[in-house]
């Protein structure tokens, strides 16, 4: 059985899959204009996320990151860094890439174990 949360028109949010949880790329809606601000933006929605199904970031099999300036790799890592749990650091791919809206700085998926 797949559950699926905040189900759209086009996506759902996440889903959960024999004992995987899908997140759906997460970006920052606040308005943060730096990509500090989008960063925590953004894992705390991705913690938010985890909890709902179930789980939390200790748990995070594999991580994509997008970037929409690459120059932003060491501040985004400055925030990733406190926020990752020592010795359950996840396998994470990051890459510079053209986002959907301006205005976002930073995309990133996560796929965990429920």
């Amino acid at each position: 059985m797949v559950q699926r949360f905040d189900v759209g028109t086009r996506m759902s949010e996440m889903a959960i899959h024999n004992g995987v949880c899908y997140l759906s790329g997460q970006v920052a809606v606040e308005g943060q204009p730096d990509i500090t601000g989008q960063t925590r933006e953004v894992l705390a929605n991705i913690d938010a996320l985890l909890a709902r199904a179930g789980t939390d970031k200790s748990r995070i099999l594999r991580t994509e990151i997008y970037l929409a300036d690459i120059a932003d790799f060491p501040a985004m890592n400055a925030v990733w860094d406190t926020w990752v749990v020592l010795n359950h650091t996840p396998p994470r791919a990051t890459v510079q890439a053209k986002l959907a809206r301006p205005e976002w700085r930073i995309e990133i998926v996560v796929t965990a174990a429920i």
